[in-house]
This record gives structure tokens, C-alpha cells and sequence, in this order.
């Protein structure tokens, strides 16, 4: 029982695309992420008309709702930096993906902020709302942009709320997904049900709750404020058990598809951060048992 939560993880398109419903599903998934294509290349391969028909297909038999599906962009582009061709092949990127969630029937793409490269924030605003809406008026197919909050990494942009909701206010047809790591990273504090109150209260504040539409949930292996972008197995890392419980649990969450980016190594598998996130979940939560006992 995962009480309603619709819940999963990033998943492997390795063999075909609709194969990444079959790993969604081995795993539990009520929710799942992909690339729609190789992540560390420019070079896209062509959706098929069979990977298309296939995909929807298994979708439609999976019980998996349908806006509980989220497409990643690939790692390369870089949407807030100067003018050039690497820009522009950001922007061509950018509109490929849009249009390939549309084929396949997925609602949100989800995109890296990027880096002003040294040009000032300003200037990767600017320069990431014209890729934004360049793209968007490309493929007019409704699929909704989320901005993901960096961890505040040098020359990054969009790692507070304030600065994300100016971003929002000079595109279309965006909304939000929140990175539990990144936000920790960045400096705001989640280990306590208190914190997690202030801290979706400022992004109320700043942004809008209504705005999220997606959450990533991860534990840090950085400190709080540490800027660095490092996840972590869910409850293990320096955010906790306790606050990530009092995150998802929070009315503002907890409807939300909720994807897990763990770690891929030895130390813990992903069927041991479903468990950990049941406990996250259950009623009392475990990791207050856990608290209580210790």
C-alpha cells in the first residue's frame, strides 16, 4: 500500500522506449520518469510510428496514469547560456523533446535551469526565457515545461524561489518540479516538519503551490547549503527520514507524481527505497518510530 501516492522512479528505455513502462512496472511504479533518448548525446533517433503505438499501448494496459509520466531532458544543453551554436542546439534540444513527449502522450518535460557561464543572472534569464519560448512556439502541443531548482552551483540559475518565479513570469506554459536534494543544497532547510512549513511557504510566497506539478524526491549527501548537486538513497543522507516524511506528507505534495533519482549502486537498490518511502508514508510514519526508539 503506498496510500495514494502515485510513486516511482526514473526508469531505463534501454531496448526500446516502451520498454520503460515494463521497468516501471516491475518495480511498483504508480509514477515514472525516462529519457526519451540517448542523455549524453546531441543526436537524437526518430521516434518510430511502431515506438509510438507500442508505448501507448502498454500505458494504456498499465494502470499507470497517464499524468504521472515525466520526460527528463537530455544532460548537454545548456538553455541559459550566451548566444552560439551551443545555444542553439540547446534550443533545437529543447523543441525535439517537446515534440516527443507529444507523440508519446506525456504531459511534462522537465529541464535543467543551465548556467549563465559568467554572464550574470540577468542574462541567463533572459537567454533561458527566449529558448523557452522559441522551442514552445515551435511544437504548439500542450505539454507542460517544468523548471527544475538547481542546488546553487556557481553561475547556476534557478536555485531560489524568487528567482524561479521571475523566470515564470516571462515564459508560457511552465510550472515547477522540486528537487528535494537541490533545495537542500541550495540552502533550504527540510529536516524538520517546522523547516519544510517555512520552506513551502516561501515557495507558496514566491512562486505559487499551485505552480507544482512534480517533485523529485531525494535525500542530499551534501550539508545543508553545500551547493552540491550529489543524491542520496532515501533517509540515508543529510536531509533524513523524518524531514523527507514531513515533505511528502505535506497536503501540498502529497497528490503530486513523486519520482525518486536514488543513487544507482550496491549500497541499496531501488525496491529498498520503495520500502523506505512506504515508511515515509505510513501511518504513524516509520522514520518516527525509528526517531522515538533510538
Amino acid at each position: 500500500m503506498n496510500a495514494g501516492y502515485k510513486v516511482g522512479f526514473h526508469v531505463s528505455i534501454s531496448g526500446g522506449i516502451s520498454n520503460s513502462v515494463d521497468n516501471a512496472k516491475g518495480i511498483g511504479c504508480s509514477a515514472f520518469q525516462i529519457f526519451s533518448r540517448n542523455p549524453r548525446g546531441w543526436a537524437a533517433k526518430p521516434l518510430s510510428a511502431d515506438d509510438i503505438s507500442l508505448f501507448k499501448g502498454k500505458m494504456a494496459a498499465s494502470g499507470i496514469d497517464r499524468n504521472a509520466t515525466v520526460v527528463h531532458m537530455p544532460y548537454l544543453p545548456n538553455l541559459s547560456g550566451p548566444p552560439g551554436e551551443s545555444y542553439e542546439k540547446s534550443v533545437d534540444t529543447l523543441a525535439g523533446e517537446i515534440g516527443r513527449c507529444g507523440d508519446l502522450g506525456i504531459p511534462y518535460l522537465v529541464i535543467h535551469l543551465g548556467s549563465h557561464m559568467g554572464k550574470g543572472a540577468k542574462s541567463g534569464i533572459d537567454q533561458l526565457a527566449g529558448a523557452v519560448n522559441t522551442a514552445r512556439d515551435r511544437m504548439k502541443n500542450g505539454v507542460t515545461i517544468l523548471l527544475e531548482n538547481s542546488a546553487g552551483q556557481k553561475n547556476s540559475v534557478g536555485s531560489q524561489f524568487e528567482e524561479m518565479g521571475t523566470i515564470l513570469d516571462r515564459i508560457g506554459n511552465a510550472e515547477v518540479c522540486l528537487d528535494t536534494c537541490h533545495l537542500f543544497a541550495a540552502g533550504h532547510d527540510l529536516r524538520t516538519p517546522e523547516s519544510v512549513e517555512k520552506v513551502l511557504g516561501s515557495f507558496d510566497r514566491a512562486v505559487g503551490l499551485g505552480r507544482l506539478k512534480v517533485v523529485h524526491l531525494n535525500d542530499s549527501k551534501g550539508p545543508l547549503g553545500s551547493n552540491l548537486d550529489r543524491h542520496e538513497h532515501i533517509g540515508l543522507g543529510s536531509i533524513g527520514a523524518p524531514g523527507l516524511a514531513a515533505f511528502v506528507r505535506h497536503k501540498a505534495i502529497a497528490g503530486l507524481p513523486i519520482i525518486m533519482e536514488t543513487p544507482i549502486e550496491d549500497k541499496r537498490g531501488e525496491a529498498e527505497n520503495m520500502k523506505a518511502f512506504l515508511g515515509l508514508v505510513s501511518d504513524p510514519p516509520a522514520a518516527r518510530l525509528a526517531d522515538r526508539a533510538t
